[in-house]
């Protein structure tokens, strides 16, 4: 059907993609200790972006069913155009794929049994090592197909396999609740419950006795988790084309310039083999690379999808990210901060005197992103006392920008973690934030 689209628009417009999404989805959940929901789930679209007169059209069905689909496709399409943007691209002809790994059978093999034996041995592990333990568990599979071909040869085909699962742990003594929780995501069928139950344990023990912290500007040791939820929110938005083109961004004439601590470096890669965010193409058929952001320091590159990059007079990045009922926008595959020499978790919290660890802030996009301010409650974090763990910090803010954050990091950790399947990073010690509690 595709390629009837395809030919069905050629006819009205100069320029025609046909973009096509199918998506299988198995999730199952565990919730306060009990098996909550089965929710098999598939959807599946097709649009169709064109230019015509110069201007861009854009057509949505999930309507699949007859060819009488296809003729309304292109009408919507067509009618569209008449009030679209004027195109500043041209669409890339036939390429070479990059050869990147995104499916695995393994995982379009995990049957209902499968899943449900998943969750329910990460919930034994978590119930059987603390009985007050109230626990939320989720496993899933996803197995998506995408197929995009354009009037110039080019496009794309691929198939991409995902599997999740995440475990979480509340915990309430008196007045003091407590939740800690760990995800993992692959395109491999290589999810360990005992490796999600053992962080989550972990992290709960490291959480039993709380710990005072004075208000007062002190180092500040970001998790990979930590770091993604808290600093990394202001650079993505001010890396996109988007934001730069709309003036938006403290970057826009930085370009070249050193602006953060020469230790780090940041890629967008989306060319990592069973990595959640690669695949042989963006959502416009451009082929992905790895893409510098910072190196040593420096800005070197924003990510445009053709559009956006067409409008600012750069080159595009394969970056085009969409849904079938919307035009493509930048968007990140692989975000990743490069290890530095710092050594493991342990040996940067054996190197501070007196700070804090973070593991999840909450509301920390909360504010001013544009200009990199970022304010976020330690949802959970430690006191670092001599260079061990003292306790649980409760009531506790770390605020400040990222731009001044990362011009003084004190070490960046040499063993990355992947958080959430599309980021990864190594945790990273500031040299000095505001730290804040109530009773400061």
């Amino acid at each position: 059907m595709l390629d009837a689209l395809l030919e069905k628009a050629k006819k009205e417009a100069e320029v025609a993609e046909a973009f096509f999404y199918e998506s299988t989805e198995l999730p199952i959940s565990f919730e306060a200790n009990r098996m909550k929901s089965i929710n098999a789930r598939e959807s599946s679209g097709m649009a169709l972006r064109i230019i015509k007169d110069g201007r861009i059209g854009l057509g949505y069905s999930s309507k699949l069913g007859n060819p009488g689909d296809l003729d309304a496709l292109v009408a919507s399409a067509v009618e569209s155009a008449q009030f679209g943007a004027q195109a500043q691209f041209s669409l890339p002809g036939a390429f070479t794929a990059n050869g990147v790994a995104t499916f695995d059978p393994a995982v379009e093999a995990l049957s209902l049994e499968n899943l449900v034996s998943l969750g329910t041995e990460a919930l034994d592990l978590l119930r059987n090592h603390d009985d007050q333990f109230l626990c939320d568990v989720g496993a899933a599979k996803r197995v998506t197909r995408v197929r995009l071909l354009n009037s110039l040869g080019g496009g794309t085909d691929y198939v991409k396999s995902v599997v999740s699962l995440s475990g979480s742990v509340n915990l309430t003594r008196g007045e003091d609740l407590l939740d800690v929780w760990h995800y993992a995501v692959s395109c491999r069928a290589d999810i360990d419950p005992k490796t999600v139950a053992q962080r989550v344990i972990q992290r709960v023990e490291d959480a039993r006795h709380n710990a005072d912290v004075s208000t007062k500007h002190m180092p500040v040791l970001f998790t990979p988790q930590g770091l993604g939820n808290t600093l990394m929110q202001p650079l993505r938005q001010a890396f996109s084309g988007k934001t730069v083109l709309q003036g938006a961004s403290p970057l826009s004439d930085k370009l070249g310039e050193q602006v953060f601590d020469e230790k780090l470096s940041i890629y967008d890669d989306g060319t990592i083999d069973f990595a959640v965010g690669s695949s042989p193409t963006d959502d416009e058929g451009m082929p992905l690379r790895r893409t510098p952001l910072v190196e040593d320091g420096y800005v070197r590159t924003f990510i445009y999808d053709l559009q956006t990059a067409g409008l600012a007079g750069a080159e595009p990045t394969g970056n085009g990210e969409r849904s079938p009922s919307s035009l493509p926008a930048p968007g990140y595959h692989n975000v990743v901060v490069a290890p530095g020499s710092g050594g493991s978790l342990q040996d940067l919290i054996g190197s501070v005197a007196e700070g804090v660890l973070v593991e999840f802030t909450m509301g920390a996009g909360m504010g001013n992103l544009f200009a990199g301010d970022f304010s976020g409650n330690v949802h959970l974090g430690y006191k670092i006392e001599n260079g061990k763990l003292a306790g649980r910090v409760k009531d506790t803010m770390v605020a400040g920008n990222v731009y001044e954050a990362l011009k003084d990091i004190a070490a960046i950790g040499s063993e990355p973690e992947w958080v959430g399947g599309g980021f990864s990073a190594p945790p990273i010690l500031v040299a000095d934030l505001s730290v804040s509690t109530r009773e400061g």
